[in-house]
């Protein structure tokens, strides 16, 4: 699995500035670890990712290694290639528009340019934050992202989120046609609309690198930023468009990394319009092929003229 450029990085997670010395990185292990162990009123898992910090920067070896962009091997991470330089390419490149293909099967039809919006929003401030005029090699470089604010590297996750949902959807077969970046006015954007013969969905695909769950008809989570409500905001680009193509939604998903959600699926709020279902990217294509578990569905009768509608009225950001 591609890790995730959203993830807390060791430094983040003991709380540390990355300038912190040795003495200081210490300290900071030993107040967590008192504070997160599950026997003092922690939880597992957050003990497990302060033990996770500890082992990846704990050592001055470990730590340097780290700082270099590699294990402290020198070999390549298993969910990253070797770079030319010695570090490890985590993958975090667009992928290639047009890859090989190797069999024939039908694919889903495309609309739109998943992920392209916050790529160009990921490189923006990116090359704001290192300095206007200072030349990038690599933007996507390990080290370099990394070494970025949280709030620059989410921009990243979330690109390649929505990159992640397209790849699942095109697996599907010609019976789906996804939209990506659909323009919801004053609202932003929707990530993706789905149209299958178990309806129509409205979709936003996120990475916040850390475990999210649902309180009172919310996501709440470390990585989620104060102030952001993703069902909240979701219901309001699901209207904004919904409004604009006159088709309703069968449901809206917010699609997840496996990892960073206990259930597979679980519904976090219903409108008068539809409900939300916070749902495992892995588990992304049987709800699109058999529906969340609601009795509201489109009938395969039904996919052709809405597939129409919504190529007449759907505009991209």
């Amino acid at each position: 699995m591609t890790p995730s450029p959203a993830s807390a990085t060791p430094y983040e997670v003991l709380g540390v500035p990355a300038t912190a010395s040795d003495d200081e990185l210490r300290r900071a292990y030993r107040r967590l670890a008192r504070e997160a162990h599950p026997d003092l009123g922690g939880s597992a898992e957050s003990f497990r990712r302060l033990q996770q910090a500890w082992d990846a920067i704990g050592t001055p070896e470990a730590r340097a290694a780290y700082d270099r962009g590699r294990s402290s091997t020198g070999s390549a991470s298993p969910t990253g290639t070797a770079r030319a330089g010695g570090g490890t390419d985590p993958g975090w490149a667009p992928p290639a528009r047009d890859p090989q293909r190797t069999d024939s099967k039908p694919r889903a039809r495309v609309h739109g340019h998943p992920g392209g919006a916050n790529r160009e929003r990921y490189l923006s401030l990116m090359r704001e934050w290192v300095g206007r005029g200072v030349p990038v090699d690599d933007p996507y470089d390990e080290r370099l992202v990394r070494s970025a604010p949280p709030e620059i590297r989410h921009v990243l996750a979330d690109a390649m989120a929505e990159e992640a949902t397209v790849a699942i959807v095109t697996d599907l077969g010609i019976g789906y046609t996804i939209w990506s970046d659909v323009d919801a006015g004053p609202e932003g954007k929707l990530d993706h609309i789905v149209l299958g013969p178990s309806g129509l969905f409205a979709i936003q695909s996120s990475d916040w690198g850390s475990e999210v769950a649902i309180t009172r008809g919310e996501l709440v989570g470390d990585g989620i930023p104060v102030g952001e409500e993703p069902v909240r905001e979701l219901t309001r680009q699901a209207r904004a468009v919904r409004r604009e193509t006159r088709v309703p939604f069968t449901a809206q998903l917010i699609v997840v990394p496996d990892d960073d959600f206990a259930p597979a699926l679980e519904q976090a709020g219903r409108g008068r319009k539809g409900a939300t279902f916070v749902v495992r990217r892995s588990l992304l294509p049987q709800v699109l092929r058999h529906g969340p578990g609601l009795d509201e569905r489109t009938s395969i009768s039904d996919v052709f003229e809405v597939r129409a509608r919504l190529q007449q009225t759907i505009r991209f950001v």
